[in-house]
């Protein structure tokens, strides 16, 4: 993945503003707001950590009771387990963006990432706020994109014009994550703007839809962040009529588009995860469930001994095979399931491939990008979980995290 972002498409009646605050120690950018065009409807999506941060409670809060004007995001602190405090302090970060706008507090909408714990610096925010709102612009999306950023490597973006029901509409997003990831949702932030006319129930229908197949489906830990929001804007600023049902072809077309960028943004927090040397795809095909699907694997792809094997690109088979067989799905029959690695099988009948050489399965763990598919043969459901490897970098990355 290249530390440049691609071409960003502007979103009419989306600015964005971004400023190094120095709640960071490293100096990078950290304060970005997006000032949202009067009429625009965002809906969002949270961890369903129950520790949750408090600009998640209080955005949650914000989004009962009115439409957000400007999205208030900092980077270096996560303003999670800060009590009475953090929501004082969220609250009053609101109260400052709002008196700059000529807005009320209750239409920011508060995102923090970084370090749980500690308070947040109230006079760098202070400070920064006018400075970032000074740096407003609709083209704006590369400098936000690079000032949500925490112990990510490189910057994760997507611009789109796509064609909803013979319609152009653009579609824009960022997000951030390298650790801390889990699904509900898998530290991680995202925000997508379109400029589609839809209207609050298909959004909200939309978002949903795309966070369970794109943010609810990666890991790279096992950790579900304490901060973790996606967002999606529309500025209804489009030509085209507006979206007001789920089962029009429009819909169709959107909700496909939106899905396909949240699965992509989704996708480049794993190849960026932390110490990451492997994007690993595990499939799991023919199960009764959704449920079962996924507790395969998860168990596959959190597992510690897998992951290592990864690293080590160690065609070491039967920890796969364990996984499987650990993952709690209700009277398995592993005499009819199958495991392949790639192209290559590595279990069937109960134990390992006949099929099978050494060779083989190490030619497909030499590879960056691999795929272990699990055939369950008991039902139609199919599921797909993204993953990455362990690495000595990972160890190192989150043991000096603080310092």
């Amino acid at each position: 993945m290249t530390n440049l972002c691609p071409i960003m498409h502007p979103v009419a009646g989306v600015y964005l503003g971004s400023c190094a605050a120095k709640i960071k120690k490293n100096g990078n950018p950290d304060l970005v707001i997006m000032e949202l065009t009067e009429g625009a409807l965002t809906v969002a999506s949270f961890t369903l950590n129950a520790f949750c941060a408090a600009p998640v409670t209080l955005a949650k809060e914000h989004l009962k009771s009115h439409s957000p004007r400007a999205l208030l995001i900092n980077s270096g602190n996560a303003n999670a387990g800060t009590g009475a405090q953090g929501m004082a302090d969220a609250r009053q970060s609101c109260a400052w963006v709002a008196a700059e706008l000529g807005c009320l507090p209750e239409q920011v909408l508060p995102f923090s990432t970084g370090v749980i714990g500690q308070n947040l610096p109230m006079e760098k925010l202070h400070e920064g706020i006018p400075q970032a709102l000074a740096n407003l612009s609709i083209t704006g999306w590369e400098e936000a994109c690079k000032g949500i950023m925490t112990t990510d490597l490189v910057p994760k973006a997507i611009s789109r014009e796509v064609k909803v029901d013979g319609h152009s509409v653009m579609i824009t997003g960022i997000s951030k994550g390298s650790g801390m990831i889990h699904p509900n949702m898998a530290t991680m932030l995202g925000f997508v703007a379109t400029d589609a006319k839809i209207n609050q129930a298909c959004l909200q229908q939309a978002l949903t839809d795309s966070v369970n197949l794109s943010f609810n489906r990666i890991t790279v830990d096992g950790d579900t962040s304490t901060n973790d929001a996606c967002t999606l804007t529309a500025t209804q600023k489009a030509d085209m009529p507006t979206i007001d049902e789920v089962n029009s072809n429009a819909y169709a077309d959107f909700s496909n588009a939106i899905n396909d960028v949240m699965i992509e943004l989704a996708q480049m927090i794993i190849r960026d995860g932390e110490g990451a040397t492997k994007f690993v795809t595990v499939a799991v095909e023919g199960g009764k469930s959704t449920e079962e699907c996924l507790k395969v694997a998860h168990a596959v792809a959190l597992s510690p001994l897998v992951k290592t094997a990864l690293f080590a690109s160690d065609p070491n088979w039967g920890r796969i095979l364990a996984a499987v067989g650990r993952s709690g799905v209700d009277k398995l029959d592993v005499n009819t399931l199958k495991i392949y690695l790639g192209d290559v099988c590595i279990v069937e009948n109960g134990g390992k491939a006949l099929s099978y050489t050494e060779e083989a399965g190490q030619a497909v763990m030499n590879e960056t990008d691999i795929t272990i598919l699990i055939q369950l043969n008991r039902g139609s459901v199919n599921e797909t979980v993204w993953t990455t490897d362990f690495s000595y970098d990972y160890v190192k990355i989150n043991a000096e995290y603080r310092s």
